[in-house]
């Protein structure tokens, strides 16, 4: 799941500097939740 986070930052850097601020703007929400997803998924995996 973090590689997947990893990856849509990757395009919203590259959305981002080829001009596509509205991909790069979706992209980069995605990544955040999917970051956020992973924490806390990691998070009850170590208290459980």
């Amino acid at each position: 799941m973090l590689e997947l986070a990893l990856l849509f930052f990757v395009i919203a850097i590259i959305a981002g500097a080829l001009g596509a601020g509205g991909v790069a703007g979706l992209t980069m929400s995605i990544a955040k939740w999917l970051v956020l997803l992973f924490l806390v998924l990691a998070v009850v995996s170590l208290l459980l």
